[in-house]
């Protein structure tokens, strides 16, 4: 799956919570100089470094973060592949590897993978680790999803009496518009609440999103895309609910906010690139209530971003219409 998600983009840019970062310190920092090995050896350093299993996650988790990179060769054509890790072996009646080792072996050879290589390298850590952990396939909302369909991996991890949600790929790094790799850790993606890890990834067996009731299809696609921003401004509610706007060039579009927090420096713009430059739009404030009105732009863009105290928090699908002007507004 292209991760050109502007979910790590942004989500990345931005400070993500420090608390949870420094309870891991010492193992963060030393995760960075063990090297590459075999995946039982490697799993035994790794969870040395720590005394409980979420410790011994967290190592496994940060290394993987640390080394491995996406692999861009696929959308860069030009690019020479590299050559594969494992080779079959000579003698046809031996017994192959599982494949989550095979895969794990090719990954380790390479440093590089794609979404399942990276789940699979994980499980296959935790596996030799003692700590029972889980593949999860699913759909992960993006720029690039034309259709709704399985396009993501990610993984679900056993300790403490309970299942826990984390994505290794999304929290490694972003790609950029010219499909090139940046390492870039988001924290986030690490241990995430289920109700906020819903919110960009929808897995094919719904057990998996460890909530209760949990959304069906049609609410996991028609939302807009909120991102950590959405979060750190407190927001829990906004309008228009869909996450589709129909509307021409030179309409007005409405937009409301509910947040429990101040709405100091916000902004809207068709480019998700945060701009220093760009003037605040001084909202319609009552109450926990944001208001504002949007001109759509000339400039043919397909998304409209919300800014909220210089993050990004919200994406709305903008689909421009050529006959009369049609406003979401009430």
């Amino acid at each position: 799956m292209k991760n050109f998600t502007l979910i790590l983009l942004f989500a990345s840019l931005f400070a993500n919570s420090q608390t949870k970062e420094n309870s891991f310190y010492d193992i963060d920092i030393k995760v960075q100089s063990i090297p590459v090995a075999k995946t039982d050896i490697l799993a035994k350093q790794l969870a040395a470094l720590g005394k409980t299993d979420k410790e011994k996650v967290r190592a496994i988790f940060r290394w993987i973060t640390e080394h491995i990179d996406y692999n861009v060769g696929f959308f860069n054509k030009n690019k020479k592949p590299v050559p594969a890790f494992y080779q079959e072996p000579d003698d046809s009646n031996a017994a192959l590897p599982p494949l989550n080792e095979r895969v794990a072996a090719k990954v380790l050879y390479r440093k590089i993978a794609f979404c399942d290589g990276y789940a699979r390298l994980f499980k296959t850590l935790c596996d030799h680790a003692g700590i029972e952990s889980e593949i999860i396939f699913g759909y992960a909302r993006n720029n690039y999803n034309k259709k709704f369909a399985v396009n993501h991996t990610w993984n679900a991890v056993y300790f403490d009496s309970s299942w826990h949600l984390l994505d290794v790929t999304w929290a490694s790094g972003f790609i950029t518009y010219s499909d090139e790799y940046i390492r870039r850790y988001d924290d986030f993606y690490f241990l995430t609440p289920p109700d906020q890890f819903i919110r960009d990834h929808y897995p094919e067996d719904l057990q998996w999103t460890l909530l209760n009731d949990p959304p069906i299809y049609r609410e996991f696609h028609q939302s807009p895309f909120r991102y950590s921003g959405y979060l750190k401004a407190g927001l829990t509610n906004y309008f228009p609910a869909n996450g589709v706007i129909d509307a021409a060039t030179g309409d007005t579009v409405e937009l409301r906010l509910t947040s429990k927090k101040e709405i100091r420096n916000f902004y809207v713009s068709s480019s998700p690139l945060f701009d220093t430059m760009q003037q605040a739009i001084k909202p319609v404030v009552k109450d926990d209530k944001v208001s504002f009105k949007y001109m759509i732009p000339p400039d043919g863009a397909d998304w409209i971003y919300v800014f909220c105290n210089e993050e990004l928090a919200l994406r709305y699908k903008l689909n421009r219409k050529k006959s009369l002007a049609v406003t979401t507004s009430k």
